[in-house]
Parts: C-alpha cells; sequence; structure tokens
C-alpha cells in the first residue's frame, strides 16, 4: 500500500498551485494551471476538481488543503470573502469540493498557508512572533503569535494588506482607501511607473538609475506600511514573499530603513525582515500541514 499523501492547494488571482506531499511534507508531484477567467466560485471549483484529477489520478491523498485570498469562517469550511476574486462571498467551497474529490476538504486563508509552510520549512522555522506578508495581485498575509496562527474573532484575521497607509488614496475592494495593498502590491508597483515588474528587476540588476528609484520609493512605501505592523505585533520577525519578494534586494534596503527611521527601537529590537525561504511553494505546502493538522491529527493547528 503506498504511503500515505496528502494535497495542498494556493489559489491565486493569475495561478493555481498543487503539490503532493507526505505526511511529512515531501514533495512528490506537483501542477499549476491559470486560474479562470472570470475567477467566479464555480469556475474555481471545477478547476480545482480537475487539476487534481491530473495530479492524483489514483486518489492516493486522504485529504486537501486550499488557501485561499481572504477570511474564511471558524469552522475553515466556507470562504467569506476574496475581495479580489468575483461572486466570492460566503461561499461554501468545501461542501462543494468533498462530493467531487471524496476526500475531506480544509480550507485557510493564502498568506496564513504561506506562514504555515515557511514556519514548517522555510525562513520561519524556530520563530514564535512573525508577520508574513505576500506581494502579488494584491497583498496578503499572515501572524503568528507564540507559535500558533492569530485568526482574530471568527477566524477573520490577518489581513495586514489591508490597513491604511493614506486615507485619501486609491480605492480598495475591501471598502478601505489607501490601503497598503494600493501601494504594495503589482498595480502599486505600476502606479509609480513600471509596466512589467520582472523587466523592471531586470533593469535595476542591470543598474538603471530609474528603476532603481522606482524600486526604491516602493520599499519605501512597504515599509511605512511594516512600520505600523511592527508596533502592533512586534515580531522577532517579517517575511516578504509572492511575486514581488523575488526582487526584494532592489527594495528591502528601503523597507529596513523606513522600519529604523519610524518604529523605536525597543520595538525592533532583535527584528529581522527577510523574503520568504519557500518562495511560491510556501503556499500549497502550508495548505497541505493544515489538512495534516485539522483533518489528519486530533492535534490543534499550529503554524510549524
Amino acid at each position: 500500500m503506498p504511503d500515505p499523501c496528502v494535497l495542498g492547494v494556493d489559489l491565486g488571482g493569475t495561478a493555481i498551485k498543487l503539490g503532493l506531499f507526505s505526511l511529512g511534507g515531501d514533495l512528490l508531484a506537483e501542477h499549476q494551471l491559470p486560474t479562470p477567467q472570470p475567477a467566479t466560485p464555480g469556475a474555481v471549483c471545477m478547476a480545482i476538481v480537475e487539476a487534481i484529477g491530473v495530479l492524483d489520478p489514483d486518489g492516493r491523498a486522504s485529504a486537501v488543503g486550499i488557501g485561499l485570498p481572504g477570511p474564511m469562517d471558524a469552522e475553515a469550511r466556507i470562504a467569506r470573502v476574496c475581495i479580489n476574486l468575483p461572486g466570492w462571498e460566503e461561499v461554501p467551497l468545501a461542501a462543494w469540493l468533498e462530493p467531487r474529490l471524496n476526500r475531506r476538504v480544509t480550507l485557510a486563508n493564502d498568506g496564513n498557508c504561506a506562514l504555515v509552510g515557511e514556519a514548517w520549512k522555510g525562513a520561519a522555522s524556530g520563530f514564535d512572533d512573525v508577520v508574513l506578508l505576500t506581494l502579488g495581485t494584491g497583498v496578503g498575509g499572515g501572524v503568528m503569535l507564540s507559535g500558533a496562527l492569530f485568526t482574530g474573532h471568527h477566524g477573520a484575521a490577518a489581513e495586514p494588506g489591508l490597513i491604511t497607509l493614506f486615507p485619501e488614496g486609491p480605492a480598495c475592494n475591501s471598502g478601505n482607501r489607501g490601503s497598503l495593498e494600493q501601494y504594495a502590491s503589482i498595480t502599486g508597483l505600476q502606479r509609480l511607473g513600471a509596466d512589467d515588474p520582472a523587466a523592471l528587476a531586470a533593469a535595476a540588476s542591470g543598474g538603471d538609475q530609474e528603476a532603481l528609484a522606482i524600486w526604491d520609493r516602493y520599499g519605501e512605501l512597504l515599509g511605512t506600511g511594516i512600520s505600523s505592523l511592527v508596533y502592533v505585533f512586534t515580531p522577532q520577525l517579517v517575511l516578504l514573499g509572492g511575486g514581488l519578494a523575488g526582487a526584494s534586494a532592489h527594495f528591502l534596503p528601503a523597507v529596513q530603513r523606513e522600519v529604523t527611521s519610524r518604529v523605536q527601537a525597543i520595538s525592533r529590537e532583535g527584528l529581522q525582515i527577510k523574503a520568504c525561504a519557500l518562495g511560491n511553494g510556501a503556499g500549497r505546502l502550508g495548505a497541505a500541514r493544515l489538512a495534516v493538522q485539522r483533518l489528519l491529527s486530533s492535534a490543534p493547528p499550529q503554524a510549524g
């Protein structure tokens, strides 16, 4: 009989990333497909079913964990809202998927999944108090306090990308204005004059002064938002993940500079700020880890 395994799924605005993992976290197989456009709940549900059929045609995995860009209900079965995906309000995704997959499903915020993955096998291993930001189509994130995920009242925390940076700034799909997401997402970077993040990173690596200046300003804005989060949580570690984190060498010095100038020394004592170690694989690994903890064991969910 094959060894037991579990599936982890990371739903993003542009791609759905899947991994088949051993219970110890070893990647056995992987698959990726574009997120349906428009990414309505029904279209995404069927895409996940078809993708799992490709990745795990023999039904080896006994449980599925799915990370989504938004808060879940306290039972981790309903997607309360995914603000950058159309039609995602109170979607009972676990109940839809379980009869189609013939296995149990648990849901989690994608930022929480990334944090769980990094705490298990990545840069957050050995840390108890961590804030993670995912910098991509939106700005998601997660918070770990005393080694456990902080999910707040009814499981809706934490959404660090939705804190206010500038009260009169651009409107956010959350209903806020001037949120950190509006300045630290790909859209926010493009507002600074960069059409393509990859091209901007390449230009900066080549010494282009205009590109370097754009990344520096991006880092200032991101660092301003991180400063507020540091005051609230006083973490040991701030991790930056998502697609834009691949260019962190170009903006991390500005982030560090802003945090140092804005946060009193005692609140940032020993603080480290760095890029995630697992890249875009952290979310699916963390989703698989949560599936193991919630569905395959009686232990309460922990970040590590």
